[in-house]
């Protein structure tokens, strides 16, 4: 029969309610998303097709807990999702602007989660 010596570890609660904050911030990434958003939506504002203006000023980020939104069009601006995917029935060509913004940004928002991740693992005590 074999037994196993006794280890006692210090700080090991602390690190354990650490890490449980730590996976809730990570979880809630609401400033990252934030950021995200609205770089991508500034952007994507910038580069939409333009006849009178008025789908670029439809343009906005939204934050969410586990998403970062790009929001284009509303009621009084229907078109912007035709545009954007295409309407083959109809021979409106995909121009995807918003998508084509978010591609283009990528290292700056991924960085703007690097650094926010980055931030939330510096305050886990005890590792």
């Amino acid at each position: 029969m074999t037994t196993r010596p006794d280890v006692d570890v210090i700080g090991a609660e602390r690190l354990r309610i650490s890490l449980r904050k730590a996976g809730a911030e990570v979880a809630d990434l609401k400033n990252a998303n934030a950021k995200a958003a609205s770089m991508v939506a500034g952007a994507a504002a910038s580069s939409a097709p333009r006849r009178t203006g008025r789908l670029a000023a439809t343009v906005r980020g939204n934050r969410a807990v586990g998403k970062a939104i790009i929001r284009a069009g509303r009621a009084s601006v229907p078109y912007a999702l035709p545009i954007h995917w295409g309407w083959p029935a109809r021979n409106i060509a995909p121009n995807p602007w918003v998508s084509e913004a978010a591609r283009r940004l990528e290292p700056v928002w991924l960085a703007v989660y690097v650094d926010d991740l980055q931030s939330i693992l510096d305050k886990i005590e005890g590792a």
